[in-house]
């Protein structure tokens, strides 16, 4: 018995100088944030996702301290290197109570020279500055970022999380090849407020939480979480928003399945429809696997035009984040 290998994954312009998978791969949850996970699975699930042309891949300084980033690593050193179009970030930082941002010219060289020695590479096609540290300008972080593009560490530069005024200044020190914000049908404001600017400066719009930590995949149980899953402490996921939020996701998860489609399938091609790009986290083949096919699905105007209605701006109850992690967001 044979089976039929899955078609390419398109690709699709990221700013100016980046072309890459219309789909990427996120790589926060296999090392922290939702339960334990399996390392050996994370890593045969990168392979997979390169193997299948999914090749934009996602990590961070910040995730599990600078686990992610070795998980990453061990499958670069499998998968080669010149196979991947690799994104990390800097400038925020675990500690024992939470996260810190900085953004200091100083601890960026050296969290820089600490990723790439994590990813076992000389180099990132795409450094992130992971936050806007309100305590130091932000030309002074995106300059020493440049400089090390400059020193060949990274290939192109960008930002995360950033407001209209720090991406503008940020592009106007060093060219921004991609705003990387939480956006999904769950969380609607960009289209409203960062797309625009994006599509002005030329700048591509990755998209992280696309799938909303798992509201948007019709899997998620109407359960309390346990303490090492982030979602216990997120508004949006406590007893009463996520009561609302899975009737909503029902009722999207409906309108998939009149289109033969999973929710996270149709979640992701809504996001691809925007011109954005989604980097859906998978913890195993088998999410990557149903992650992948929403590349192949196109949304027409109708379609979109009815999930404006099921899903507008606001309809889903509780912020994205806490208190701590919503303080480092840039406004």
């Amino acid at each position: 018995m044979t089976t039929t290998p899955p078609s390419p994954v398109p690709r699709v312009p990221l700013g100016a100088q980046l072309e890459v998978s219309a789909l990427g791969l996120g790589c926060m949850g296999m090392a922290e944030f939702y339960g334990p996970s399996d390392e050996q699975e994370s890593v045969a699930t990168i392979e997979r996702a390169v193997d299948h042309g999914v090749d934009f891949v996602d990590t961070a300084h910040m995730y599990g301290g600078g686990r992610s980033e070795e998980i990453v690593g061990r499958a670069l050193a499998r998968i080669g290197r010149d196979r991947v179009t690799l994104a990390t970030k800097c400038g925020l930082e675990r500690t024992d109570t939470g996260v810190r941002i900085d953004g200091t010219p100083d601890r960026i060289r050296a969290a820089v020279d600490e990723s790439l020695s994590r990813l076992g590479t000389d180099h990132v096609d795409l450094l992130y500055l992971h936050r806007v540290d309100p305590e130091v300008p932000v030309e002074e972080s995106i300059g020493v970022m440049a400089e090390l593009a400059a020193a060949g560490k990274a290939r192109l530069l960008g930002i995360s999380e950033a407001g209209e005024d720090s991406l503008r200044r940020a592009h106007a020190t060093h060219p921004m090849e991609a705003l990387q914000s939480e956006f999904s049908l769950s969380t609607r404001e960009p289209q409203r407020t960062l797309l625009p600017v994006c599509r002005e400066l030329g700048i591509g719009f990755v998209a992280w939480g696309p799938l909303s930590r798992g509201l948007l995949t019709g899997k998620l149980p109407a359960t309390e979480f346990p303490g090492d899953d982030i979602r216990s402490v997120l508004p949006r996921f406590g007893r009463d928003a996520l009561a609302h939020n899975l009737r909503l996701a029902d009722r999207l998860a409906g309108f998939a399945r009149d289109r033969g489609l999973t929710l996270a399938q149709l979640a992701l091609a809504w996001i691809i429809a925007q011109g954005a790009v989604p980097i859906p986290g998978a913890m195993n083949r088998g999410q990557l696997d149903e992650n992948r096919s929403a590349a192949d699905v196109v949304l027409d105007a109708r379609a979109l035009a009815e999930l404006d209605e099921l899903a507008p701006e606001g309809a889903f109850a509780g912020d994205r984040f806490h208190a701590p992690m919503l303080s480092t967001v840039d406004r």
